[in-house]
């Protein structure tokens, strides 16, 4: 194993969303990622894909009780040895279990015991259920997106789940681990989404203070208001992406359409929807290749909207390796990049269960011992 995070040990507690990403996150960066699944199941959200997900890749997997004492013993003693513990139950349920963070950290003082949750642990809506779309429509992040007449479109779970969940878990914990360099003690990390969520909205915040962003949907140069920051349909039904935010940039965007600037001048806000009416018109005149060919090597920031099959042959992913091939399957690489320590390159995903003897083993148990908890089924 190589990568920045090479000689850290994480215990995953199989959970939704979230959790797993950060794993993934880890792991490609040379963490050592322990995760332990309940007992017949598979790990949380991944069902039938178990096998298929890249979230799951570079694990180690164990399947455990811990509805039962003994379960909970042998995840304290895994607990023992490791670095992180990350989890993303309801708040409280842990500690029903009693792998809270108090009986982790007596076990071991230097863990980092990382809590992933949607509302936080605590507030008036932390025990309440809920999922991306949930968090986001609270933290203000959904209102902004989508045409002004229409409801706001479902932007996946990129923003809660992702973004404002397993990014902040994995950075939190990567904080944590620096602390603890210098304190030797760990600490408890409340990770919430809707946190998360808020804290993507900062330039936002600060344009609507400065009262450069209006809360009207659809009215601002990022959020489509703008007609050359915006999506357009191409003749053969793709869509051409438009980011000339600067006039350097717009100008070569009028230029490539084959308009007079004079007759487009850029933050005439109550021309911008004639102008993006225009420009649509133009766009439709041609194919998602023709204009990708046309604006090819200018700076006029018009690219084709591709899809995730796509991507992968882009010439410039493809040159990359950004996205690489799996066991026949496109992966996402590891990002960032590093100059010394490479992260981990992908792998193949780990279904459930696929290293209990092994690690019950490293624990000291014998083969008797773990044919005895799978019998009672304390293990998978």
């Amino acid at each position: 194993m190589s990568g920045p995070l090479h000689g850290v040990r994480v215990i995953e507690v199989a959970a939704l969303g979230p959790v797993p990403f950060a794993g993934m996150l880890l792991a490609d960066m040379g963490a050592e990622v322990i995760r332990v699944d309940r007992v017949g199941a598979p790990a949380p959200g991944a069902g039938a894909s178990a096998e298929t997900d890249p979230r799951h890749r570079h694990r180690r997997t164990v399947a455990l009780d811990l509805k039962r004492s003994e379960g909970v013993d042998l995840l304290l003693r895994l607990v023992a040895g490791a670095d992180v513990l990350m989890e993303g139950m309801r708040p409280g349920v842990m500690e029903r279990l009693g792998a809270g963070p108090q009986p982790c950290l007596d076990r071991n003082p230097g863990l980092i015991y990382a809590r992933m949750t949607g509302w936080g642990q605590d507030g008036p809506l932390a025990q309440r259920a809920g999922h991306d779309i949930n968090y986001i429509g609270i933290a203000g992040a959904l209102h902004p997106m989508g045409p002004a007449e229409l409801p706001p479109p479902v932007p996946l779970n990129l923003i809660g789940d992702f973004g404002g969940g397993a990014l902040y878990l994995a950075f939190g914990i990567a904080c944590a681990l620096r602390e603890r360099e210098l304190s030797g003690t760990g600490q408890v990390i409340d990770a919430a989404m809707v946190d998360g969520a808020v804290s993507l909205t900062a330039m936002f915040h600060g344009m609507l203070a400065a009262g450069t962003w209006s809360d009207r949907r659809e009215s601002n140069v990022l959020d489509g208001g703008a007609p050359f920051y915006r999506t357009y349909r191409t003749s053969d039904g793709g869509f051409m992406a438009v980011g000339a935010i600067e006039p350097q940039f717009y100008a070569q965007l009028l230029s490539g359409l084959e308009l007079a600037a004079d007759d487009f001048p850029q933050h005439d806000r109550e021309r911008w929807p004639a102008q993006a009416a225009a420009f649509a018109r133009i766009f439709a005149t041609r194919t998602r290749d023709e204009w990708t060919a046309a604006f090819d090597g200018t700076d006029a920031c018009v690219t084709p909207v591709l899809s995730m099959a796509e991507a992968a042959a882009h010439p410039h992913l493809a040159a990359r390796r950004t996205l690489v091939p799996v066991e026949g399957a496109p992966q996402p690489a590891p990002a960032p990049r590093f100059s010394r320590t490479a992260p981990v390159p992908p792998g193949p995903p780990v279904g459930y269960s696929r290293h209990t003897d092994e690690l019950l083993g490293e624990l000291g148990l014998s083969t008797v011992d773990i044919g005895r908890l799978r019998a009672d089924r304390i293990v998978g």
